[in-house]
């Protein structure tokens, strides 16, 4: 069997976590076996959807590095893949439902609906609707329609029977109809519902296997009777776990449950976004953590996919990205740190010239070891832009009241003013030269020298952040350490 899947999102915002992983796991799965991810876009919400959120969300995907084979912007044979272009066809398998009286048109007000809800839950049973306009005559639809009552269309749920969902990640799950109620297939104004219309779009598109959020395990039962009232074979289905915080409770901003572009601008690189989705709810085999796309596609499987909740930690997000980061060279992250230096009003022009992208790399390379996500490069930045010098902590401020102090800034100022070229090798022969003339341990060189450049007794390598700031941000900060001092 040639494998066939399928990622249908509402477009009602952004493509967050959950939806990326459910994304992910479907690609993974196709791309493994030879088969074919399609990609379509579930937009019955009228008052919701918006393309801006399609829009949005492909390009959520495209930055993770998941393309499709079928479906928006790539066409393919089972099209249109948006359901509002595909109403004509969900209306001729509702009249095939009407005519075989599996179907049948319900006028019931909210205000009747609302009452019959509340009667069931006081009799303890689950509310649902019971059937009321399941045999009407035609001459109470004509009445119904006379008071100007717009029906809707319920599926006729068969009595007594057992529905078997044998899912490939929860195993055998088992629903009784007596419990579903006749549901709603189309809404009053001809828009069909969810578990009609994913029908109908999965059996017309081949779609051989569901693979989706346990959110949705609830809705299969009323889907396979679809299936099976219009002599169609359901899909194999498989329902990934929840995704809960750290401390098993459902996801919120708070725990990082934010769009996914949202992690683009705090500049997460997408390998390490899409290792990190790929952990949550699949266990490889062995010890690897760190996997390319290309070998995700090999190893992924759903067997290996936990029934149990999956859990976003962010630490362990910052953990991967960081290792990311240390295996790229700093000069291919240039472009995705600028932004965040622009941010702090440093390099604004359009166009970086030479000299300036060889100070963002060599900027990069002081940090990248450093830090969890580029965003974090902000926080860095004072340490190589300016003259300004931070506060002395205690600690710092007692340091500088050492006795050598005074001769080895004095002698730091004199060895910059009278070097050619302050790069990184000339950095590192200055305040050795001091260490040597001054006859003194290397701590009492480079600390005085680096609290007075930074105000901090740790940062970046010294001889980095001298070569960085220049002769001119170094005699600023001297100044201002000189007077703090006096």
């Amino acid at each position: 069997m040639t494998v066939k899947v399928r990622f249908a999102p509402s477009p009602t915002g952004p493509l967050h976590i959950g939806g990326a992983r459910s994304a992910l796991f479907n690609y993974l799965f196709a791309a493994g076996r030879g088969g074919t991810f399609v990609f379509r876009i579930e937009d019955t919400d009228l008052e919701r959807s918006s393309r801006e959120s399609e829009q949005d969300i492909m390009k959520a995907l495209h930055w993770l590095g998941i393309t499709w084979d079928e479906g928006i912007d790539a066409g393919g044979d089972s099209g249109p893949y948006r359901q509002t272009e595909r109403l004509d066809t969900y209306q001729h398998y509702t009249e095939k439902l009407m005519q075989s009286g599996q179907a049948y048109y319900c006028y019931c007000s909210e205000a009747e609906l609302e009452q019959e809800r509340q009667e069931l839950s006081a009799r303890g049973e689950t509310p649902r609707y019971l059937g009321k306009c399941r045999h009407l005559t035609p001459d109470q639809r004509l009445a119904y329609e006379a008071e100007g009552r717009k029906p809707v269309v319920r599926f006729k749920v068969p009595e007594g029977q057992d529905i078997v969902i044998n899912d490939l990640v929860r195993g055998k799950v088992v629903f009784e109809s007596d419990g579903i109620g006749d549901y709603i297939i189309v809404k009053s104004d001809g828009i069909p519902t969810y578990n009609y219309a994913v029908v109908i779009d999965d059996v017309l598109m081949h779609i051989t296997h569901v693979v989706r959020g346990e959110e949705h395990l609830s809705n299969t039962p009323r889907q396979v009777l679809i299936y099976e009232a219009l002599g169609m074979k359901a899909p194999d289905f498989a329902h990934i776990s929840l995704i809960l915080n750290t401390e098993g409770r459902k996801m919120s901003k708070r725990d990082g449950d934010t769009a996914v572009m949202d992690y683009y601008h705090k500049g997460y690189l997408p390998e390490a976004v899409v290792n990190f989705i790929a952990l949550m709810g699949w266990s490889p085999s062995g010890e690897q953590e760190f996997f390319t796309m290309e070998e995700l596609k090999q190893a992924f499987s759903l067997e290996k996919v936990s029934k149990s909740p999956a859990v976003f930690d962010l630490n362990k997000l910052n953990y991967i990205n960081a290792h990311y980061l240390k295996q790229k060279e700093a000069a291919d992250l240039v472009e995705l740190v600028l932004p965040f230096l622009r941010d702090k009003g440093i390099f604004p022009a359009a166009v970086l010239s030479e000299s300036e992208r060889q100070w963002i790399t060599a900027f990069v390379e002081a940090v990248k070891e450093k830090i969890n996500c580029l965003s974090e490069v902000k926080d860095y930045i004072h340490y190589f832009v300016g003259t300004e010098v931070d506060d002395f902590t205690e600690e710092a401020e007692a340091i500088m009241q050492a006795d050598t102090v005074s001769a080895v800034l004095d002698l730091f100022a004199s060895k910059i003013r009278q070097a050619e070229i302050l790069d990184m090798a000339t950095s590192k022969c200055i305040l050795k030269e001091i260490t040597k003339e001054l006859s003194l341990k290397g701590k009492d060189v480079f600390m005085p020298v680096r609290i007075a450049l930074t105000g901090q007794m740790h940062g970046p390598d010294l001889d980095r952040i001298m070569a960085l700031l220049g002769k001119d941000n170094i005699y600023g900060r001297l100044a201002q350490t000189a007077g703090r001092r006096s």
